[in-house]
């Protein structure tokens, strides 16, 4: 347990330091081909069900890079959900290995489901191009707005005198993001984590639905993702896992560290292509998503979603990547969920 206690604070904490379709115009990799890519439309792809935070950014994605005219084809949002993302890698890994007018967005579990033992996934950041990171995001611990509980220590003592009384949801498999933000709070808080009752849903909004009709106590998931039912008065956020307060309609909500839990937690999101996207395509989106970023449309899309910007580039996403796929590892090793 000491073991556990050590990795999965440095774990948690290094995290926050940090679709069949036709193929499009490809090449081989390594030579380019003057054929004026896109010249078709370009499928965005969610891997998850609607209303979780892939599911929000693939949106703003696509919609701003429309609005503005950076990209003049077509672009669409495909939802495929299916193992935490596992289910569309296996596929895009494979048969879309060449599709550059295929990308998708992702965050940690691109890593996490390629590392852990259960559930493992043999694709991961290898058989992509990692294009851009865009935003990162943070946790949010949530229950109902008529909930008994009101801030984050009352679900803690109560978790605390018995881990497995309340049901804890997200919408990620065991082991993964929305896991690791539901039980890091009771970890923090001397309850041991392995006894919390976790139960996975196939996308943020799955969650928010099972919360809402009772077959959930607490979620545990990114805070974007329920700013909407927090406006319309249908849930309550008890602490987000961010190092300060939030802006906006988070003002109010305090941070889990205000109420004396050292939970930090910090979800970035990026986007990704096929992994051997041809040099003229992984050149133009480097020009496109540049042009997006610098944007005042994509400035006020991600203040208007909750989100903080924070932009890397592909040579820079890469290299962060890299680094995360270590941290990670032994955040695994300390849950003994690795390989």
């Amino acid at each position: 347990m000491k073991k556990f206690s050590a990795v999965m604070c440095a774990g948690a904490l290094a995290i926050s330091l940090g679709a069949c379709s036709s193929q499009g115009t490809s090449s081989s990799e390594g030579k380019e081909e003057n054929t004026g890519y896109p010249t078709k439309a370009i499928s965005v792809v969610a891997p998850s069900g609607a209303g979780g935070g892939w599911d929000l950014t693939a949106r703003s994605f696509t919609k701003v890079l429309s609005e503005t005219k950076i990209v003049e084809q077509p672009l669409t949002v495909e939802n495929k959900p299916g193992g935490g993302g596992a289910v569309f890698m296996a596929e895009y890994a494979t048969a879309q290995a060449e599709n550059n007018d295929m990308l998708f967005v992702n965050s940690p579990p691109i890593i996490i489901n390629n590392l852990k033992k259960e559930g493992n996934s043999p694709y991961g950041v290898k058989n992509t191009t990692p294009l851009a990171q865009l935003t990162k995001d943070y946790g949010a611990i949530v229950v109902k707005e008529d909930s008994k509980f009101t801030d984050l220590k009352s679900v803690l003592e109560e978790v605390k005198k018995d881990p497995s009384k309340l049901t804890f949801a997200g919408g990620s498999a065991p082991g993964s993001m929305d896991h690791l933000i539901s039980i890091l709070p009771a970890f923090k808080y001397g309850v041991d984590p392995t006894k919390v009752k976790y139960v996975s849903y196939d996308g943020g909004g799955e969650a928010i639905t099972a919360l809402l009709g009772g077959n959930a106590d607490v979620i545990g998931t990114d805070a974007s993702s329920v700013k909407e039912f927090l406006k319309a008065g249908k849930v309550r956020v008890l602490a987000v896992t961010s190092l300060e307060r939030l802006s906006g309609d988070f003002k109010d909500i305090p941070t889990a560290k205000e109420q004396g839990v050292d939970a930090e937690f910090t979800i970035w999101r990026g986007v990704f292509g096929p992994e051997k996207m041809s040099k003229e395509a992984k050149a133009y989106w480097d020009k496109a998503i540049k042009q997006l970023v610098d944007s005042p449309e994509w400035k006020n899309e991600v203040e208007s979603q909750g989100w903080d910007f924070d932009y890397k580039n592909s040579d820079d996403f890469k290299t962060f990547l890299e680094e995360q796929e270590g941290q990670i590892q032994q955040l695994l090793a300390a849950l003994g969920m690795q390989k």
